[in-house]
């Protein structure tokens, strides 16, 4: 039985649901075109990354943590921004960050700059963290029943964002030739300009007065609560698992023979299973609770070491990778709405940015560890991290159940 929680005071009558939804969709397309930013500084960064680098190759995979440490970073200042100017307006202060990193990430390669390339796909990462931020801004304005499904529908936009940032990423790469790759990093600028002429269009609720903001329980009180420390655990868990194998996967592939466009095919078909999901987890989350599909993610991250240590053919890595991301969206989204019951509406943007900060600080640790562990002790050994950590979550998971309610 889980620990008793009071149900969040926000809900928003059913009524209301018709702004809801209407956010939901101006939502769901900002992540498509912002979204797709992600995509590209994954499958790109450590390709560019190895080509910038001298002799010694062992970083390659920094400007991909660069993403992530960027993201990390910024949680806590979107949740901020968020409190003092608003969801809309601070959501589009994080699509002209991407305008910004892609910019200049694209000039550092003209400069074959391998430092300030990680910095400016540092500052793309940075508009990650208010991407992160648009399931709390489709929560914002729905009712409680139809919370769930308003996160994963706008989740769901991740499924164009997975063809668009690798496709995108393929048609503009030689853009500006004969400066390979450049050109996407362009292109990511654009799409995050055009994620900034979508959110114009969200009606976001009022800004929380300071003085009802003050009202809120203390950080530390709402986050020794039971429910919030497993919901967090879930998040980090489903997150830094999935970050820690994606990042290894590129490289792994290409030492065991496959070829770059085969890499790049498995991220796309990685991404598109992180959120395609998302149409029915909703409801999945609604029938057969947040727990239940919160261990189906883990078991299914669990699936995915299991399929990557029985070979190293083709086949092996993008079955892995396709597991990998379903596992993701289950545990992600179950972990999301876990976390919606653990807050007052004056509390929200500072429970919300707490809990990604903790989560993408991780995530951020996941993928640096990532590409030594690859270099040093193989493909295998990646994989065989992940078993540990599912235990331990699933562990803690079950006993939080059976603690009784207070």
């Amino acid at each position: 039985m889980t620990e008793s929680v009071s149900p969040p005071v926000d809900a928003a009558p059913v009524s209301d649901d018709r702004i809801a939804r209407r956010n939901v969709l101006v939502l769901a397309a900002a992540q498509a075109l912002a979204g797709a930013g992600a995509p590209i500084c994954i499958s790109l960064g450590g390709i560019v990354g190895f080509y910038l680098l001298g002799l010694d190759k062992s970083f390659a995979t920094l400007p991909v943590t660069g993403f992530v440490v960027g993201t990390a970073l910024a949680t806590l200042p979107a949740g901020i921004l968020a409190r003092r100017l608003g969801r809309r307006r601070a959501l589009m202060l994080g699509s002209l960050l991407g305008v910004c990193g892609g910019i200049l990430a694209a000039y550092a390669i003209f400069l074959s700059s391998f430092w300030f390339f990680c910095f400016g796909v540092s500052l793309a990462g940075a508009s990650s963290a208010f991407v992160q931020q648009y399931r709390f801004a489709a929560a914002d304005s729905a009712s409680a029943s139809f919370r769930p499904k308003a996160i994963s529908w706008v989740m769901a936009g991740g499924v164009l964002a997975a063809v668009i940032g690798p496709q995108t990423a393929s048609l503009t790469k030689d853009m500006l030739a004969p400066t390979l790759y450049a050109g996407a990093f362009v292109g990511l600028s654009v799409l995050a300009a055009m994620s900034w002429i979508v959110l114009s269009f969200l009606k976001a609720p009022p800004i929380v007065s300071v003085q009802n903001t003050a009202a809120g329980r203390p950080l530390l009180e709402i986050m020794r609560q039971g429910r919030f420390i497993v919901a967090v655990l879930c998040a980090v868990s489903s997150y830094a698992l999935m970050s820690f194998v994606m990042t290894a996967a590129p490289m792994a592939m290409v030492s065991h023979g496959h070829s770059m466009s085969n890499a790049l095919l498995g991220i796309q078909w990685h991404v598109m299973a992180m959120f395609a999901p998302s149409f029915f987890t909703g409801s999945l989350i609604q029938r057969f609770g947040k727990e239940r599909i919160v261990v189906l993610g883990l078991l299914l991250l669990a699936g995915c070491a299991a399929l990557a240590l029985a070979g190293p053919h083709l086949a092996h890595f993008w079955g892995a990778l396709i597991l990998l991301g379903i596992g993701w969206n289950f545990g992600f989204i179950g972990a999301t709405a876990m976390l919606t019951e653990t807050y007052r509406p004056e509390e929200k943007n500072r429970v919300q940015a707490v809990n990604d900060f903790i989560v993408f600080g991780f995530v951020a640790a996941a993928s640096l560890s990532s590409g030594g562990i690859l270099n040093a002790f193989g493909w295998n050994t990646v994989n065989v991290v992940v078993f540990p950590v599912v235990i331990i979550t699933l562990a803690l998971l079950f006993f939080s159940r059976k603690k009784p309610a207070i």
